[in-house]
């Protein structure tokens, strides 16, 4: 295949792959609608791990500005991945040796965990 053939077909598939990837992301603005009816309670309406219940459990919840998520459920060698979180929220923190006060959420579908943590990550500063 000549350089410029070559060039075209991998432009162009990276153009037609590029709507797919930016799916795969999750909708931050849906992910708020899921975490206001759901986490705030305990994470706190700016996720700082300080909402009205959170602030009496002991351990209190994570506080997502820092960014700093503990758990490789995933055993890929990194900690926090989207993967990891999606793991933490439906199968609850104790499974994975954290506070049994994260409980599971196993309803949410991947879409909706999607969301959640893309709203999530906004937290970090």
């Amino acid at each position: 295949m000549k350089t410029p053939l070559r060039t075209f077909v991998l432009l162009t598939s990276a153009a037609l792959l590029a709507p797919i990837a930016a799916s795969a992301a999750g909708d931050a603005a849906a992910g708020k609608v899921i975490y206001t009816a759901n986490c705030v309670t305990c994470h706190g309406e700016k996720g700082m791990g300080d909402g009205p219940l959170g602030a009496a459990l002991n351990p209190p919840p994570r506080d997502y500005t820092k960014g700093v998520f503990k758990f490789d459920t995933d055993k890929d060698g990194k900690t926090g991945t989207d993967a990891d979180l999606k793991n933490v929220i439906k199968n609850g923190a104790a499974k994975f040796g954290g506070s049994p006060l994260m409980a599971p959420w196993p309803a949410f579908t991947d879409k909706q965990l999607d969301d959640l943590i893309a709203y999530i990550r906004q937290f970090k500063k």
